[in-house]
């Protein structure tokens, strides 16, 4: 699963992406997680499952999730408390809702 997370310079959020990478990891799951700016959302939602993006960029949520329901791709918000307290367990648990909501949608 590619997921990526969206914030206003890919800066802070580079720091949650480790978190859930570590996460991922000892689960066992196989995730490519990155993070991008806003004004990247156009090209990275081409070639991920799933974009979060980041409570500061919270404006642009509905312009991406529409963009991103258009093409079969999950959207989704993250709780800005799980991105201040750098929760990777729980945003990866939020991509992985949002990925397996969408897979079962398409079948």
């Amino acid at each position: 699963m590619k997921i990526f997370l969206c914030c206003a310079a890919g800066m802070s959020t580079s720091m949650l992406v480790a978190k859930m990478e570590d996460t991922a990891k000892e689960k066992g799951l196989e995730c490519e997680i990155s993070a991008h700016s806003i004004s990247e959302f156009d090209e990275c939602i081409q070639w991920s499952d799933v974009c979060l993006v980041a409570p500061q960029v919270k404006f642009k949520y509905e312009e991406f999730k529409n963009s991103a329901a258009n093409i079969g791709k999950g959207c989704g918000l993250i709780n800005m408390m799980d991105y201040g307290m750098l929760n990777g367990e729980a945003v990866l648990a939020q991509a992985l809702d949002l990925y397996q909501t969408h897979a079962t949608v398409e079948k």
